[in-house]
């Protein structure tokens, strides 16, 4: 994808973990817009918990501003297919440990994010995230613990790979009507990981059944992104 010129939102996303569950197909479709359709690989659907931190969040031209431009962030998410043939990420649930960066996200872009207290520690090739919602439904959290095979980077991504981690557009609905909005980044540099705790009900929060399983993992230490202007699909 090509750098995306005009720019809403600059951000850099550091010390991301995915963490990836094989899901039913009705159990994610019953919770998309009627517009958007469960894009699968392999006729398998796949929902996504990526915690990470949020570090120089500003509009363009507009100076890092302390506390505000810096804080912890966890998605979870599923990969879906539009009406325009496009494809990329719904996002179930957004947690942010900043409430102003909750309220404009959900007053400008519908998106569901939920204002939560929140940590992110690293202690060398190990890291820990936790989480506890502070807004509805109030209580719902995590604890997440990873140990990052850095030393030892993918040797060759394949094409789940690719297709759970390369993803240049979200979408969301506004005032009843379908957004789509691009966002360009670098190509990841992604390693292995091991999940040494794994405690959260955000899936079943999001009205997702509990995800049976071990996921698959991947972590990465991060990319600069520039996110676009929302775009109404007709």
């Amino acid at each position: 994808m090509a750098e995306i010129r005009t720019a809403m939102m600059i951000q850099q996303w550091r010390q991301l973990t995915f963490l990836h569950w094989r899901y039913p197909a009705e159990a994610v479709r019953r919770l998309l817009p009627a517009e958007l359709t469960p894009h699968t690989i392999d006729g398998e659907v796949w929902v996504g918990l990526i915690p990470f931190l949020m570090c120089d969040v500003r509009p363009p031209k507009i100076p890092e501003m302390p506390w505000l431009s810096r804080f912890p962030e966890t998605n979870l998410r599923t990969y879906v297919q539009g009406p325009d043939g496009g494809t990329g990420i719904w996002f179930f649930s957004l947690d942010a440990a900043r409430l102003p960066a909750v309220a404009v996200a959900r007053a400008g872009l519908g998106l569901p994010y939920r204002w939560a207290r929140m940590s992110l520690r690293a202690a060398g090739d190990v890291m820990t995230y936790e989480g506890t919602r502070l807004a509805e439904p109030r209580g719902a959290g995590y604890r997440i613990q990873v140990r990052s095979d850095a030393e030892y980077p993918e040797p060759e991504l394949g094409p789940l790979d690719h297709f759970l981690t390369s993803r240049h557009r979200l979408y969301t609905v506004k005032m009843g009507r379908l957004v789509t909005v691009d966002v360009w980044h670098p190509p990841w540099q992604l390693y292995r990981g091991e999940v040494l705790e794994l405690r959260q009900n955000l899936t079943e929060a999001a009205g997702l059944p509990r995800p049976h399983g071990a996921p698959l993992v991947h972590v990465a230490p991060g990319v600069r992104t520039r996110i676009g202007l929302p775009r109404i699909l007709r």
